[in-house]
């Protein structure tokens, strides 16, 4: 029996709202199938499932809300037949005991038995509770003997919406405060900048976006994102985890990014494999990326893995930003903005496009000296763009 169990999708998350089941005890699922969503300080996740198998259990209803860890449902590996004592798929758990019936009953007392111990739904109105997450079990209904109606369930959920945006916000400022004290207060920050002239790079980049429809042309931030996971190819003990005492490094580059939302606060999803694909792949993906963050569609895997995360407010007119490391990560990159400034050159002062790269790291996996020769490996490979391409 495989336990699905609901993930941690940050340091700042310790327990999450199931909204929706797009699974049935007995159905089929593969690993990486999107089969629940849930909803976290920060947005509502798709939450993928991590084996192949048959759905036996559903063991958590939609509108509840429980710690990370807790089994959400229980599958069936390949070729494993259901427990003896439930002889198949069992249904989806109700919210408490049914109630016990008396050895004998008198009418009155059967009749009592008899009577439900929740108010009837009409199938209309349980169709779309699933499909706006709203728990029917809390609703009072207004229909015959207290029925719940479609207009309950639509009435709940306008009165939701009205709340959510700052609910949601006030709850993600809480949840990104205490990410961000627990990792001032656990892990030993050092803090190193480096200046990059980019006149290279937006010559290359402008050449190369020639070809390219307007859609698909690349963005300076793409280079930045392409030259961090190859510089980490030098110094790969700034991607990875520290956890139990220990450093755990990562082979692939899952950069996160931070990404503002426009209801105030911020995510930062991963893009995977950053360090293996060209660049025109790089953009698009993370054009959807945003895209999704903003609209609440992420994936429970862009959640939970980010090796290093990059944030960039270069848009904002920042000069140098230096980022607070999301644990368990053990690094943090920052990206100011490309603003032309004076530079000696070849013996020469000029007025040169120059860019301020950042990096906070724990100081217990490294330390000063090979924070420094990431930043120069990073700023090597901005000179070279052509390389970012190649890679």
């Amino acid at each position: 029996m495989i336990e699905f169990k609901l993930p941690s999708l940050g340091a700042d998350m310790d327990q999450g709202k199931l909204l929706q089941w797009h699974v049935q005890p007995g159905d089929s699922v593969k690993r990486g199938q999107v089969i629940a969503v849930v909803d976290t300080s920060k947005a509502a996740v798709d939450v993928e499932c991590w084996d192949d198998g048959t759905v036996h259990q559903l063991i958590v209803l939609p509108g509840e809300t429980v710690p990370v860890g807790t089994v959400l449902a229980t599958l069936l590996a390949p070729g494993e037949a259901a427990p003896a004592a439930t002889g198949g798929p069992a249904v989806l758990a109700t919210t408490g005991p049914e109630p016990a019936k008396p050895a004998a009953a008198t009418p009155v007392a059967a009749a009592a038995v008899a009577a439900p111990t929740r108010p009837p739904v009409s199938p209309s109105a349980r169709k779309r509770a699933q499909e706006l997450g709203v728990a029917v079990e809390a609703l009072q209904g207004t229909g015959a003997q207290g029925a719940i109606t479609l207009a309950d369930v639509e009435a709940a959920a306008s009165r939701s919406a009205a709340t959510a945006p700052l609910d949601r916000a006030q709850a993600m400022r809480r949840a990104i405060a205490a990410a961000m004290s627990r990792s001032k207060r656990e892990i030993p920050h050092y803090y190193l900048s480096e200046t990059i002239p980019m006149a290279r790079a937006l010559a290359w980049l402008q050449q190369r976006n020639e070809d390219l429809p307007i859609t698909e042309r690349i963005l300076p931030a793409v280079l930045q994102l392409k030259a961090v996971a190859l510089a980490l190819r030098r110094v790969p003990q700034l991607n990875g985890y520290y956890r139990n005492e220990a450093f755990e490094a990562v082979d692939a580059v899952h950069t996160g990014v931070a990404i503002a939302l426009r209801g105030g606060g911020l995510v930062a999803p991963a893009l995977h494999d950053v360090g293996t694909k060209p660049l025109v792949q790089l953009m698009r993906e993370l054009a959807d990326l945003v895209q999704r963050a903003r609209a609440g569609s992420l994936r429970s895997s862009e959640m939970s893995d980010p090796t290093l995360t990059v944030t960039n407010l270069g848009d904002q007119g920042v000069e140098t930003v230096f980022g607070v490391i999301y644990p368990p990560q053990v690094a943090i990159v920052g990206f100011g903005s490309v603003a032309v400034r004076p530079w000696v050159e070849g013996g020469e002062l000029r007025a040169v496009p120059l860019l301020t790269a950042s990096l906070a790291a724990d100081h217990r996996v490294t330390d000063g000296h090979q924070g420094a020769l990431f930043l120069a490996e990073l700023r090597e490979l901005l000179q070279a763009p052509e390389k970012l391409e190649a890679a």
